[in-house]
């Protein structure tokens, strides 16, 4: 079976997505069109960001049900990155905070979709 590289999640304004996520990422797209953007991450995953209206076949349910998750080495990355993402505008839904499985938070972009960013805890860490 084929090894999975690339996420599409469906966006209401392709363009806004576009810029929210260049400036969260801090790199300009792959490639874009005026309904779809793909981004490139460091693990090698890529993210798509394709207009909603454009989706073939149609979407039939709104909305995220996932969250993409950023990992970083340590406790004050996880503290960076929510100043960074601060700055770019994202919506923080959870303010950082120690886990099970790690210190995080959670943000979302403008269409609602979560993103996690956490470093992991002592025990679950290689």
């Amino acid at each position: 079976m084929p090894n999975s590289n690339l996420v599409i999640v469906y966006v209401e304004d392709a363009p806004r997505s576009r810029h929210f996520y260049e400036a969260l990422l801090q790199r300009p797209p792959l490639e874009h069109t005026a309904n779809f953007s793909m981004f490139a991450l460091d693990s090698g995953l890529k993210l798509g960001l394709w207009d909603r209206a454009k989706v073939e076949p149609a979407a039939t349910r709104p909305g995220s049900s996932f969250e993409l998750v950023f990992a970083v080495p340590g406790n004050k990355d996880v503290d960076d990155a929510l100043v960074a993402w601060k700055a770019h505008g994202a919506a923080i839904v959870q303010e950082p905070v120690m886990m099970d499985f790690g210190y995080t938070f959670v943000a979302t972009d403008p269409d609602g979709h979560r993103l996690r960013v956490f470093s992991p805890a002592e025990e679950a860490r290689p």
